[in-house]
């Protein structure tokens, strides 16, 4: 016995069954969870409530009222802390049906949050240079852990994190959504049981961003604490777009943020999409542990201007396995497979149905070379992969908290799915090759060695958690 999507052709009402019975999303009543008395609800609290806050942690945990409740928040901003706090306790109120839920308290530090007794867990949406370590602190403080993707900005302190998350035994979950996400567990499982042999290459598309102009030194504005925003990173004078925009209307102050494209706290594109992406390649080869073992990577970078992530680039790494991956902004947005029996195609979007030109039913986010790869399904007697409850990554995460269980996406396999990212981003800033070790997590040379850490400004830092530094 075998469970696949139906693809044969057959009456929409019949594939909806089918997709359903293999934990394709549909709407399920929160009574399903049961209630829940308010003390034994997950006290959760939000940490960075910017765009992703927003359009991710604060719906995801909204829908499991029943199972978990934000308590508090916390931002260095204090315009956003305070629209954070509105967001929640109107949102509660409609939920719970009174005028307005009152209590959500609010934090400017959240050392001051993580000191706080009454919370159970944290969703950590900061920026990307303050990915590690509130995720480091939080473990110590006993709290378990939603932390958005990348794991880290650098090796070195993906690595710290790491260890330290593993050693608190706190359940940790990686923002790596796609996991939850019913097409890429259905594709990395067709290909984890032989259906296209021996895969030989992938080919990764993610997007790029542009750069942009010099931009003038402005006042900080008095509602942002700029030097712990900028945290372990070097000093830099303040400009709007080095951070995220002030603007007076609430839909604009969450447009896209321009620290994205600042090196200072990130790699670009090839982190912030690429530890989706190769996190499924990872999972789909087995290698969630693991990671190449050369890259070679070439990349336009911006000659002058605030925004200095990497431009147009084309990345081939090798794996031990034999497995050559090539990510590229010229390819089509997803992952594409090439065994030796097939390929298989698999990107985000609403696992729906279309009609071909050539008459036979597919899907726009899932395809295959042969349609009888999708049809094949997953015998009991083979590998099932972790499937989120109702494919829902921050379910997902609640559930385990309740249950003392492991999440779809730990901690060591984020750590080694932005480990590889930066493994290409290293190549990229080189200009070369470089050889890599993921078991000692260590390049073949001492120029590229020296690309694992970046120096971090006192008194921030994962080497200040430590006590290493």
């Amino acid at each position: 016995m075998s469970t696949a999507p139906n693809l044969a052709p057959a009456s929409r009402r019949d594939f909806l069954k089918g997709a359903a019975a293999l934990g394709f999303p549909t709407i399920v009543p929160a009574r399903v969870l049961g209630a829940a008395a308010p003390s034994n609800l997950i006290q959760v609290a939000q940490i960075g409530c910017g765009r992703i806050a927003r359009g991710s942690e604060f719906p995801g945990v909204f829908r499991h009222h029943d199972l978990a409740r934000f308590t508090a928040v916390c931002d260095l901003d204090a315009v956003r802390l305070a629209d954070a706090k509105n967001l929640v306790e109107s949102t509660y109120g409609k939920l719970t049906g009174t005028e307005r839920f009152a209590g959500v308290k609010t934090y400017a530090d959240y050392h001051e949050l993580l000191a706080d007794k009454s919370i159970d867990a944290v969703c950590i949406s900061t920026p990307d240079h303050w990915h590690a370590q509130p995720a480091m602190e939080a473990a110590l403080a006993g709290k378990d852990i939603y932390l958005q993707k990348p794991a880290s900005l650098t090796i070195a302190e993906g690595r710290q994190m790491a260890d330290v998350v593993k050693k608190s035994g706190r359940i940790f979950q990686q923002g790596s959504q796609q996991r939850s996400e019913f097409q890429f567990r259905y594709a990395c499982e067709l290909i984890r049981n032989g259906r296209l042999g021996r895969i030989t290459e992938i080919y990764i598309g993610l997007p790029e961003d542009p750069g942009g102009d010099e931009e003038r030194e402005m006042p900080v504005p008095p509602n942002l604490n700029y030097d712990m925003w900028l945290g372990s990173t070097p000093q830099a004078y303040y400009t709007e777009k080095r951070v995220h925009p002030q603007t007076p209307q609430l839909k604009g102050r969450y447009d896209r943020p321009g620290w994205l494209r600042c090196e200072q706290f990130g790699a670009g594109m090839i982190t912030g999409w690429g530890a989706h992406h190769i996190d499924t390649a990872h999972v789909a080869m087995g290698t969630e542990h693991s990671g190449p073992i050369e890259a070679m990577a070439t990349a336009e970078f911006p000659k002058k201007g605030l925004w200095d992530v990497h431009g147009p680039y084309h990345v081939r790494m090798r794996y031990a396995n034999g497995v050559t991956m090539y990510l590229s902004e010229k390819y089509p947005t997803g992952l594409k497979f090439i065994g030796e029996d097939g390929w298989l195609w698999v990107t985000r979007g609403k696992y729906q149905l279309s009609d071909s030109d050539a008459g036979r039913p597919r899907s726009t986010v899932l395809d295959a070379s042969n349609l009888n790869i999708l049809r094949s399904g997953i015998r009991e007697n083979e590998l099932h992969l972790h499937a989120s409850p109702r494919n829902d990554h921050h379910l997902d995460w609640l559930t385990a908290i309740k249950n003392r269980t492991q999440p779809v996406a730990p901690v060591e396999d984020g750590h080694r799915s932005c480990s590889a990212c930066l493994v290409a981003h290293a190549s990229m800033k080189l200009g070369r090759a470089v050889k890599w070790d993921p078991e000692k997590e260590r390049f073949g040379d001492a120029e590229a060695n020296g690309m694992l850490a970046r120096p971090q400004r006192a008194p921030y830092g994962t080497t200040h958690v430590t006590g290493k530094g």
